[in-house]
């Protein structure tokens, strides 16, 4: 019971240091994956001041 319990607790702690690694190096390797859209959005304000 204990080489599944700790099996799953090295497979959490890997996969939480490898979204941790993708977050930081993401942006590096896959600009397009992390690049805000760009594209203009306009839209009319209606303002009711009384």
């Amino acid at each position: 019971m204990w080489r599944l319990i700790k099996a799953v607790f090295y497979l959490v702690v890997l996969c939480a240091v490898a979204l941790v690694a993708y977050a930081y190096l993401g942006p590096l390797f896959f600009p397009a994956d992390f690049a805000a859209p760009a594209q203009e959005v306009t839209r009319p304000v209606t303002l009711d001041a009384n």
